[in-house]
C-alpha cells in the first residue's frame, strides 16, 4: 500500500468538478486501506462514495488497533461496509494499482 493524498471532506468532493470525478472513478474496484478515528483499519474494494464523503467498501475486513506494531491480529470479515466520512483518518490504495491513478497526489 502507498499513501495517497485525499481531500476527504468539504468542497472538493462535493463540487461538480469533472477532474475530481474522474480521479474517484479511476479508484473504483481498487483495494483500499482506510484508517478510522477509533484506531480500526478496514481493507476492501472501493465501491462508491457520496456527497457526505461516506465510503462503501466491498469484501471488507476489519483490523483492530494493536499495541504490538508488528501484529494486527486476525481480521474480522465484514463483507459490505459503510464508513462514515467523518471517521476517516487516511485512505491508502494498494501500490500495484497506483499506476492507474498517477497524478492523484499519490506517492510510490
Amino acid at each position: 500500500y502507498a499513501t495517497m493524498i485525499f481531500f476527504w471532506g468539504g468542497d472538493e468532493l462535493s463540487s461538480s468538478s469533472s477532474r475530481v470525478r474522474q480521479k474517484l472513478e479511476s479508484l473504483l474496484n481498487k483495494n483500499m486501506r482506510i484508517r478510522m478515528t477509533d484506531g480500526r483499519t478496514l481493507v476492501g474494494l472501493f465501491l462508491c462514495t457520496d456527497r457526505d464523503c461516506n465510503v462503501i467498501l466491498g469484501s471488507a475486513q476489519e483490523f483492530l488497533k494493536s499495541s504490538d506494531s508488528f501484529s494486527q491480529g486476525e481480521p474480522r470479515v465484514l463483507g459490505l461496509a459503510m464508513i462514515p466520512g467523518h471517521h476517516v483518518v487516511s485512505i491508502e490504495v494498494e501500490s500495484d494499482t497506483l499506476a492507474d491513478t498517477q497524478g492523484f497526489g499519490g506517492s510510490h
